[in-house]
């Protein structure tokens, strides 16, 4: 099977992307499919959307990226299936998905994030993209689509209005990557930590409280990971950019993963990518209750969930004092990943639907049945 993989950034620079196709592929090519990745921003753009200034170059180097993009479409009957992650171009409506469709080549389109939402964050340096984005062509996409993957029931239900071909595929971690190498620490200070970027930070802000609280009565480092010159005054700080070649061992080094966020529209469509992270390298997570962290952890089993300041800091207090705490759910933690969210788990179903896609043969019905029971609670998403 001859696959062309439409992404929206370079390899190995978005985590979204690189935990669900990126990470596939390699696996996929022992069912016989041979996946050609194309970006639509290239490197130097990708870089330059995160900085002020070089207006005139980001517009160059945009209209390169469409003009690669058309390139890359009139070859499309090179290919048997395409694969498109959120849209196979970041700007403008869905024309080069149109034209897929057109040529009659079945897509499978695959999103993880609440794309169809007016996000409200926009890189301060980039504002103007606002008016670039069209979120409203999620739904013509998902209509053209042969097949629709989404992380989580929240993605399913929007999607299903428009498509009844939808399997919910949480994000993977490769677990043969992701290992369990040291033994729980008993030295102070212990490091929680957090790891996002400049658009996330603002959720590790809402903490701000209840570090300054723990700080009083615990001894502890907070390290940040993805934004380096991140500062939280009163607190022990350790940033760190983050970088694919040392992601795992900057991970390593913690006790306490975190991850903090509001209740809204968009963190409902959130794949809980980090507390797969944590809990593959048997590092006792604590989690907002919000969308399907609530799925992922059990309270009290395999993580703990924090709804509040208070549930915060007695969270974050009962994981800094006991080791067997941490221990235990460090343990089941990673279990957790290895049957419901590891790589080698999904892989085969991924090349189910890349092959229903292609071969035009429905399991709609039995996919509707899948995602009505996990909405009854029959099932859950790690089930699905």
């Amino acid at each position: 099977m001859r696959l062309l993989g439409l992404v929206p950034y370079p390899f190995d620079k978005a985590p979204g992307q690189r935990y669900r196709m990126e990470q596939w592929a390699p696996s996929l090519a022992q069912y016989g499919v041979d996946v050609t990745f194309e970006s639509f921003r290239c490197t130097e753009l990708h870089e330059l959307l995160c900085r002020p200034g070089n207006n005139w170059r980001k517009v160059n180097l945009t209209a390169q990226a469409l003009g690669r993009r058309l390139k890359v479409l009139r070859q499309i009957k090179n290919f048997d299936l395409v694969y498109i992650y959120n849209e196979a171009a970041l700007l403008g409506p869905a024309l080069a998905e149109q034209y897929i469709s057109s040529r009659e080549v079945p897509f499978v389109f695959d999103f993880d994030d609440a794309i169809f939402l007016h996000y409200t964050y926009i890189s301060p340096v980039n504002r103007y993209l606002r008016l670039l984005k069209f979120p409203g062509k999620t739904a013509s996409i998902c209509r053209m689509a042969s097949r629709v993957m989404v992380g989580n029931t929240y993605l399913a239900d929007y999607a299903l209005k428009f498509n009844k071909n939808v399997t919910i595929v949480p994000s993977t971690v490769d677990t043969d990557s992701y290992t369990i190498d040291k033994p729980v620490s008993k030295s102070e200070p212990l490091v929680i930590a957090w790891t996002g970027s400049y658009s996330t930070v603002q959720y590790l802000d809402t903490l701000r409280s209840v570090f300054l609280r723990l700080a009083k009565f615990q001894n502890f480092k907070l390290r940040v990971i993805g934004v380096p010159d991140y500062r939280m005054s009163g607190i022990n700080v350790e940033a760190r950019p983050w970088k694919s070649e040392t992601e795992v061992a900057d991970l390593r080094g913690i006790d306490i993963g975190i991850m903090p966020m509001p209740e809204d529209d968009w963190t409902r469509g959130k794949c809980g990518m980090k507390a797969l992270q944590f809990m593959a390298l048997g590092i006792p997570t604590v989690c907002a209750p919000v969308g399907v962290n609530s799925t992922i952890l059990r309270q009290n089993e395999n993580g703990l969930l924090a709804a509040n300041d208070d549930e915060w800091v007695d969270s974050l207090s009962r994981l800094l004092n006991s080791a067997e705490l941490r221990e235990r759910l460090g343990k089941e933690g990673r279990a957790t990943i290895e049957a419901n969210y590891s790589k080698s788990v999904h892989v085969p179903r991924v090349f189910r639907i890349l092959e229903a896609a292609l071969n035009e043969e429905s399991f709609a019905e039995a996919e509707e049945q899948r995602v009505k029971k996990v909405r009854a609670g029959v099932l859950n998403d790690r089930e699905a």
